[in-house]
């Protein structure tokens, strides 16, 4: 049996972390620190919630279950399961999560260097560049470790320590005043914000990978796994959060430079353009693009191990070039005017993904595990519709809508949160028959 050496997890650890770091997560923080203003610890702690903590907690359930999405889904009938998995595979891969990465690249390491920005033909040769390096690293799996863990992530946690020592030592303003939701409820806020990362989705995603990179390390005893799996996603938590800290305040405290800016992107880049002029951009652009390029390998290279394992027809390689090439071409088409679009989606598939995850991690304590994980699913996911029908502003053409905002938290964005409580009460007082659990 082999177990990890320190630098092992270590690396294990800054892989995983490096594989969370995508596109929203150094867009969104930004926007919402300087949206939170004085409000900014109680709206960082909401939005660890959801960005550090669930992933956290993803990463422990997948330690539990002992394997990816088939293994997280086993208490569910097999098909939705696989619909489950499929669904988010298809939204964090090629319908928006790894082409967005390509974008977030081009918006913060492209465009601030070139007379024409907004070119498509530039656009198109950046992507294709950016995509050839992803199918070029994602085709050997088995070197992701020592390739993103112990050479990628720590250029890119050194990069991020310049941006946090530079917002200490030389502060370009003060925390500002908080403004709409933020000043108003800023950990729920927070809490709803940290859905953008779309980490939690991210560490069901990568299931698969890990456990995979495991067993090419060979560490292949079922406990060593859980405990490099709990002790690597200890580690990526942590930088997770640091990251977010650094990227909340740099928002609060940007009132000098954010006014007008559309997205935390573009804070992002005024900041840094203003504080360390164009050796900031240089910083910048190079962090960006390492952080994306590494969720763009883990993101193509676990779609395509999925499908390998789901059939062994698929052979990896051809699937990962064909994963890569609609990735390209969903990011030459232009992906901002989806983000909108995708906040209704995020919000009906989170509330199933949250209690996915949370009933791994106590399956092995349930009476009847069955009953628990189809009864709290299909509860999460039918509150969980009515929160994105909400989210999507077409909830009054719902019939009896008025009832809903009855439910504790729904006016909130969470109404799936005390149904599905209260349906774990009641299937752990509620003994069922062979059949009320069959597939």
């Amino acid at each position: 049996m082999k177990k990890f050496s320190t630098a092992d997890t270590v690396g294990f650890g800054f892989m995983i972390m490096a594989f969370f770091l995508g596109a929203g997560n150094w867009i969104f923080p930004p926007m919402a620190g300087y949206l939170a203003g004085q409000e900014v610890m109680p709206a960082t702690f909401g939005f660890l919630l959801t960005a550090a903590g669930l992933p956290l907690l993803g990463i422990i359930a997948l330690a539990y279950a002992g394997g990816g999405f088939a293994a997280l889904g086993r208490y569910l009938p097999n098909s939705v399961s696989v619909l489950l998995a499929l669904t988010v595979y298809l939204i964090m891969v090629p319908g928006f999560g790894i082409p967005r990465t390509a974008l977030v690249s081009f918006e913060l390491a492209v465009k601030p260097f070139v007379d024409n920005p907004d070119s498509k033909a530039l656009l198109a040769g950046f992507s294709a560049v950016y995509f050839t390096l992803v199918f070029l690293i994602a085709s050997r799996p088995g070197k992701l470790l020592d390739t993103v863990g112990k050479v990628i992530a720590p250029l890119m946690l050194v990069l991020v320590a310049v941006l946090g020592i530079n917002l200490l030592i030389a502060p370009l303003g003060t925390v500002g005043e908080g403004q709409g939701e933020f000043a108003q409820s800023p950990v729920i806020k927070g809490f709803l914000e940290g859905y953008m990362t779309m980490d939690l989705l991210a560490a069901m995603l990568f299931g698969v990978l890990l456990i995979n990179t495991l067993k090419d390390k060979g560490v292949t005893d079922d406990g060593a796994q859980f405990q490099a799996l709990c002790r690597g996603g200890l580690i990526a938590a942590a930088g997770l959060a640091l990251v977010y800290f650094i990227l909340f305040y740099m928002g609060a405290i940007s009132g000098s430079v954010a006014e007008g800016a559309a997205n935390g992107g573009e804070i992002f880049a005024r900041y840094m353009a203003a504080s360390m002029g164009p050796f900031g951009q240089a910083i910048l652009a190079l962090v960006i693009t390492l952080a994306c390029l590494t969720t763009g390998v883990g993101g193509c290279c676990a779609f395509a191990e999925y499908l390998d394992e789901r059939s062994n027809k698929i052979p990896y390689r051809p699937t990962l070039a064909i994963i890569v090439v609609i990735c390209w071409a969903m990011a030459i088409i232009g992906l901002d005017e989806l983000i909108s679009l995708y906040i209704p989606v995020l919000v009906a598939i989170y509330p199933i993904a949250i209690s996915v995850v949370l009933l791994n991690i106590v399956a092995h304590r349930l009476p009847h595990p069955t009953l628990s994980f189809r009864l709290v699913v299909s509860v999460a996911a039918i509150f969980g519709l009515f929160d994105a029908i909400a989210a999507a502003g077409v909830l009054s053409h719902l019939p009896g809508h008025q009832l809903l905002s009855l439910v504790p938290l729904f006016d909130s964005g969470m109404g799936w949160l005390v149904p599905s409580v209260l349906a774990l009460l009641a299937s752990l007082v509620f003994k069922p028959t062979s059949a009320t659990v069959s597939a």
